[in-house]
This record gives structure tokens, C-alpha cells and sequence, in this order.
């Protein structure tokens, strides 16, 4: 039986497109999952970022579950360290109430921004040292069994939204197998540790009262169209324009600096970190994503779309779910 399917989603805010419309077609791509026959979306924590409007994933996922029925939608992730567990435990058992079975949340140590956002967010750089507690603590809020004496999450409290650890690093695969959570690797844009991690969480994992065996989720990117030429080119689109956000560093580059940029040692570096995408027709795609689910020992696949436009994204989507099968 073939993997599940899931889907990533930045709320990317295209050229030429405004945070408005970004939401609007996320929606959209929400509900072209839905149909296609998608298990989930994950909504990803960036800050100070103009091209990605998904800072509040709990506030975007309330306003993309009113307007599908069945799909799974979640955070990938939150990054707990910019937040108080009680605050999250708040917010995401707000969602479960409001959408029962429904709810993900998936967590991340990581800032999810630059320097300046962490400061403007007063988030403790030793804050990360905290977060193997601060889960526990969130866990416990989730399942009405506080640690904080006096203390209740309402809502939230009983609502046993199911946690995902994730990462790009041992640092999440080890903390995932010792709690017993699932673990979802970040390998669109991390792909150096990804064989490494999943093993050694698949090794040490430990059974919990939430997860019998271990739970792999690995994230690809996926470049799908119905002719393979329309792939290759939208394949160069996302190269020069994931490389034009990272080297420009705010400062527009012209075609020919983007040029010298992208055959340098950094163009390269930035490169790498989509190492892991597939390109093509729906057969192409298909067995792109079979060789990388093997490779990363994954139970499920999350697909992060590429798309220049939105209509592309969900072209991405429907390619390989054709061929995908049930």
C-alpha cells in the first residue's frame, strides 16, 4: 500500500502578490489537498521574512480549517522556544475544540528567524536549552495533567493533540525516540543528516503511550507538471529564486550577479539544501519520491510544492497524487 501524502505549506508570498493574497491561496491549495486525497497540512513558524506569511501557523490554520472539512492541518512547526507551553496548549486546544481529530502540532527548537526577530520577540537565547521541559510541560497541559500546581490549559486540557518532534539534526531524532513521539525530518532544505537521524531514531526509539513503534515523516520538494520540459523549466525558476532570496539578503540581484552567484561556492552550498527534489512527468515524480522514502526509512511523506505561481503549487500536488495511487 503506498505511503501517505502530505503537503508543506510557507504561505508564500509571491511576486507581485500581496500577505492577503498569499492567504487566499493557501487556502486554496488546502482544499486542492483535500480532494486529491492529501493526509495533512503543515503550516511552518518564519519571522521577518517577506516572502513567507505563515508567522502565526495557529491563527492561519483556524482560518484554512473553516474553509475545508476532512484534512489534517498543523504546525511544521511551532518553535516552542519563542512561546510559553501554556500559550500553545491554549491555542492549538482552541483549534481541537473548534475542529475535533483534525489537529496537529508539530514542534521545532529552532527560532525560525534572524537575529533581530529574536530580540524584537524577547525569546531568551537560552531558550533552546529548555525545550526537551517545555515539551513535556506542553504535553502535559494537552493531556490535563499540569505540572504547573493550580494550573489548567482551557481549553486545551484532555484534548491530547497529538505532538510531532521535528528537526534537521540528531539533536530531535534522539529526543523523539527517548519521549516516543513521531519525527518529522526537514530534509527540503536540510538534507546533510537525514539518513544518519532517521536511523538513530528508529534504533533508540522508546514506546510510549502515544506510539507503539516509531513514526517516520521525511519532507521532499516536488516539482511536478504534465510535460517534463514545463518541470525542468519551473525546476530553474525555484533554483535561481531560492538562491536570490538566501544571497540577496534584501538586496534585489540582477540577472548577471544572480548568474555569478549561483555558479559560486555559496550559489552551490544554497543549492544543496534542495538537494532532495523531484522533477518531472507523474511517473518521474512518483519514482523520485518512492527511492527518497526508502532512503530516508520514512512512513509517511510530506511534499512541499513548487509552484512560480499558486495554480503551479497545486499542479505540483495533483501530478504526483495521480500517480501516486491510494
Amino acid at each position: 500500500m503506498p505511503l501517505p501524502l502530505s503537503v508543506l505549506d510557507f504561505a508564500s508570498v509571491r511576486s507581485g502578490k500581496t500577505v492577503g493574497e498569499a492567504f487566499q491561496e493557501s487556502v486554496e491549495l488546502a482544499q486542492a489537498a483535500e480532494r486529491l486525497g492529501y493526509e495533512r497540512v503543515w503550516y511552518t513558524e518564519h519571522h521577518n521574512m517577506s516572502s513567507i506569511a505563515s508567522a502565526a501557523p495557529a491563527v492561519l490554520i483556524a482560518h484554512i480549517a473553516a474553509q475545508t472539512e476532512s484534512i489534517r492541518l498543523g504546525s511544521g512547526g511551532v518553535m516552542l522556544p519563542n512561546h510559553a507551553p501554556l500559550i500553545i496548549a491554549e491555542q492549538f486546544g482552541t483549534l481541537a475544540e473548534l475542529h475535533p481529530g483534525r489537529i496537529d502540532l508539530g514542534l521545532g527548537r529552532a527560532p525560525g528567524t534572524d537575529q533581530a526577530a529574536v530580540r524584537a520577540m524577547r525569546r531568551d537565547p537560552r531558550a533552546a536549552e529548555e525545550f526537551p521541559q517545555d515539551v513535556k510541560e506542553l504535553q502535559a497541559f494537552l493531556r490535563d495533567e499540569s505540572v504547573v500546581p493550580g494550573l489548567r490549559a482551557v481549553p486545551g486540557a484532555g484534548t491530547n493533540v497529538p505532538l510531532y518532534i521535528l528537526g534537521s539534526s540528531m539533536f530531535g531524532a534522539t529526543l523523539a525516540a527517548a519521549y516516543g513521539l513521531p519525527y518529522s525530518f526537514a530534509s527540503h532544505f536540510a538534507p546533510e543528516a537525514l539518513e544518519q537521524a532517521t536511523q538513530a531514531y528508529r534504533a533508540q526509539f522508546q514506546p510510549s503511550e502515544v506510539l507503539d513503534e516509531p513514526y517516520v515523516i521525511a519532507a521532499v520538494n516536488v516539482v511536478g507538471r504534465d510535460n517534463p520540459d514545463d518541470a525542468a523549466q519551473e525546476l530553474e525558476w525555484y533554483r535561481r529564486s531560492r538562491v536570490r532570496q538566501m544571497a540577496g539578503r534584501g538586496r534585489e540581484l540582477s540577472e548577471e550577479e544572480l548568474d555569478l552567484v549561483m555558479h559560486s561556492p555559496a550559489g552551490q552550498q544554497i543549492l544543496n539544501m534542495i538537494r532532495y527534489t523531484a522533477v518531472g512527468d507523474g511517473a518521474q515524480v512518483k519514482q523520485y519520491v518512492e527511492d527518497f522514502a526508502a532512503r530516508a526509512s520514512a512512513d509517511e511523506i510530506m511534499v512541499a510544492p513548487v509552484g512560480s505561481t499558486s495554480e503551479g503549487a497545486i499542479d505540483s500536488l495533483r501530478v504526483l497524487r495521480e500517480a501516486w495511487g491510494r
